[in-house]
């Protein structure tokens, strides 16, 4: 499926939940001075611009993360997004470049960690393999669930696997099961943060049931609601699995991603807990 393209959706809910997910994983693995191994499987473009034909028509920004840029933080985890956030725009509570999740990984990549990117579509890769800021990055245009499996195990002693499809194809629920169930063979204590999205059809419970049957331990699920599902047609939420989270991030998540809902108004929300399959 060639179609999708995330520059009409950046800088939606969805983005804001993985971001600050994925900012907050990298936090706590930059703890330590052993190399990791960042691997994203569906790259997009890499960064995003508000003047962009395809982000300048879907304005999802607007109803996402625009909001929190004007707010006043009070989690750290969400205060240093924001700011991070923040210091890319010529003013800092107005989007004009959102940055997509190779940017957040390249932006704190260190001397012993490497960054390997995956892109099939291919007007994303031509704009992804053009990206100043990845210069140190492994972009291949292919499949990411197959190319995620080829470079297991990695070279560095720490893994942590994004996965966030278009799931546009109702097949891409059990393919990503399946993918995540061979990472977790192939490197046990690999992090893998998995994206999905809250549909009216709840298409996402498949996903959900083929991990469970497939056996996958230690995942923190993270459901964060913008609006009524019935209220209208379309995505009103957006979900994250993370396998082997780090110690504590699920708890600071769950107060950041609150303070964000908080923002958003009474019909947003967030629930979490510790889903480990028997």
């Amino acid at each position: 499926m060639l179609s999708y393209q995330h520059a009409y959706h950046a800088g939606n809910i969805a983005d804001v939940h993985k971001h600050l997910a994925l900012y907050g994983v990298i936090d706590h693995l930059l703890r330590k001075d052993s190399g990791v191994t960042y691997i994203d499987t569906h790259a997009g473009r890499g960064a995003y611009s508000v003047t962009a034909p395809e982000m300048a028509r879907g304005l999802e920004y607007e109803d996402g993360v625009a909001p929190l840029m004007r707010m006043t933080p009070h989690h750290p985890l969400l205060s240093e997004w924001l700011l991070r956030l923040g210091q890319q725009q010529d003013n800092p509570q107005k989007l004009m470049f959102y940055p997509g999740s190779p940017w957040w990984l390249a932006d704190r990549l260190r001397a012993q960690d490497r960054l390997e990117l995956f892109e099939l579509h291919p007007g994303e890769f031509t704009h992804l393999e053009h990206q100043t800021f990845l210069a140190r990055a492994q972009c291949r245009q292919t499949d990411g669930l197959a190319g995620v499996v080829a470079r297991l195990p990695s070279s560095t002693p720490r893994t942590m696997v994004i996965i966030d499809p278009s799931f546009e194809l109702k097949q891409e629920y059990s393919d990503v099961a399946e993918t995540v169930s061979r990472i977790q063979q192939m490197a046990r204590h690999a992090i893998v943060l998995i994206w999905y999205p809250l549909l009216p059809a709840a298409r996402h419970q498949e996903l959900l049931d083929h991990i469970s049957a497939l056996g996958v331990r230690k995942v923190w699920r993270s459901e964060l609601v913008r609006r009524d599902p019935g209220a209208q047609r379309g995505m009103y939420g957006s979900g994250l699995l993370i396998v082997n989270p780090p110690w504590q991030v699920p708890e600071q998540l769950d107060d950041a991603l609150a303070e964000v809902a908080g923002c958003w108004g009474e019909q947003a929300g967030h629930t979490s807990s510790w889903w480990c399959p028997e």
